[in-house]
């Protein structure tokens, strides 16, 4: 009975349908939805990347030119002579030169040391008597020779006399003394010559071992000196740079004329006491690589080091440390670029219609300031030389000279009305900076006051 109340009430009824069709609505809208949302997924909205120049940076064109190659060496001064003044006699230093003294000058054939000679003098005149004397002996022996040719031809039988007869051993052994005796003379002589102790070159004292008063014997080293003619240094020349050098080379047979169109110029410099600067030449080039470094040196020369006319300020020290700058051949059609705008040794930036564009490039050579491009640029490319952080190729950029220019460009008359003006002043028959100028004037003559009283 109470059930059948319940299906004849209306609100059982409408619950029952709110059952039913609720959960089809929700699943047939659900699906629609899934369905719309497959049909139109989501768009992003992020903006195309921006046009604009991110930075600015400074260029320049690369233009080929005649490059003259520079290569940067380095050394110790030497002397180009050098040598033991010895003693070849013995004896008390009775006087010494005012320049025998470590750092003074010398000519040639200057007298640097007087020994003792009195010892020597007595030997010449030992020696010149033994000469008298076998001179005395050898004329005696002449006059024997002569009296014995007589005898034989007075008591002979007309055959030819021998030696023995004519005293020919006893003269040969008197002139044999006589030369003796001058040699002895002239050993004597030259060994009181040498109590003189000579200058062999113009030269310098590096180090004096003796002084006045001392007894020294034969072969005693008397001093350390040295040539001032030239000095040399001993440059060595990267094995890269030897190419784009001019290396004066011996040969057998050598073309003098030859030799000196190879001398390369070199500028030496030193900041020992300030900036000192000599000029030299590349004079030689050793014959053999240098075991220890594999590189090969050339001998630099620099002419009268100690002259006053020739080389100013701070005089060359022996042992000196160098650097020296030595001209090398010259490169044609080069393209050189900074050193500072390679990044890691092997690329650079240039800029290419506003967009900055990575180049890998090789080096045909390079110093420390210059490098010369053999591949990965061409002529007319413009090369970035502001210091660059981390940038991608691709990047716009801005050239700074051209900001100028540009600021210019939009102050300037806009392009119809300056055709507006060039008719106009073709009409008139001046020109649209006069035209301008004519306008202006009138405006500045037609004032409020002036409309008034019209």
């Amino acid at each position: 009975m109470s059930l059948s109340i319940e299906k004849k009430n209306p609100r059982y009824k409408i619950s029952q349908y709110k059952r039913t069709v609720v959960p089809i609505i929700i699943i047939v809208a659900t699906i629609i939805l899934m369905m719309t949302i497959l049909k139109n997924p989501p768009t992003s909205k992020r903006a195309k990347p921006s046009k604009a120049a991110q930075m600015t940076v400074t260029t320049t064109t690369l233009t080929p030119q005649t490059y003259q190659v520079t290569v940067q060496s380095f050394g110790t001064v030497k002397p180009r002579t050098q040598s033991v003044l010895f003693a070849q006699v013995s004896g008390q230093i009775n006087k010494v030169s005012k320049q025998f003294r470590a750092g003074g000058f010398f000519e040639q054939g200057d007298i640097l040391i007087q020994l003792d000679d009195r010892d020597h003098r007595a030997e010449v005149k030992i020696a010149q008597a033994s000469l008298m004397s076998a001179k005395q002996n050898l004329q005696e022996e002449g006059a024997r020779v002569q009296q014995a040719k007589a005898d034989w031809q007075r008591l002979g039988d007309g055959n030819t006399p021998n030696a023995l007869v004519l005293r020919q051993p006893q003269f040969e052994a008197a002139k044999a003394q006589v030369l003796s005796a001058e040699a002895q003379l002239d050993k004597v002589k030259l060994s009181l010559e040498r109590t003189n102790i000579v200058a062999p070159y113009a030269g310098r004292i590096l180090k004096k071992n003796v002084d006045i008063g001392q007894v020294i014997s034969s072969n005693t080293q008397l001093a350390d000196i040295f040539a001032v003619d030239y000095v040399e240094i001993r440059l060595p020349i990267k094995n890269k740079d030897l190419p784009l050098m001019r290396l004066p080379e011996e040969y057998r047979n050598d073309n003098e004329q030859l030799k000196v169109n190879s001398i390369s110029n070199v500028v030496i410099s030193s900041d020992l006491m300030g900036k000192q600067v000599w000029q030299g030449k590349i004079v030689r080039t050793e014959s053999a690589i240098d075991e220890a470094s594999q590189q090969l040196y050339v001998v630099a020369q620099i002419i009268r080091p100690y002259d006053g006319e020739y080389n100013q300020g701070a005089q060359i020290k022996m042992g000196q440390y160098v650097t020296a700058k030595i001209t090398g051949r010259e490169v044609e059609n080069a393209l050189v670029i900074p050193s500072s705008a390679i990044y890691q040794g092997s690329y650079v930036y240039i800029v290419e219609n506003g967009l900055l564009m990575r180049k890998e490039v090789i080096l045909g050579w390079q110093n420390g300031t210059e490098s010369i491009v053999s591949h990965g640029l061409i002529a007319g490319d413009e090369l970035v030389l502001t210091s660059l952080g981390q940038v991608s190729s691709g990047t716009p950029v801005a050239i700074s000279g051209q900001l100028t220019n540009k600021k210019t460009k939009k102050s300037k008359i806009p392009k119809e009305r300056r055709q507006k003006l060039e008719k106009i002043a073709a009409e008139k028959g001046i020109t649209v900076a006069e035209l301008i100028a004519e306008r202006q004037a009138k405006r500045t003559n037609t004032s409020p006051a002036t409309k008034v009283n019209n």
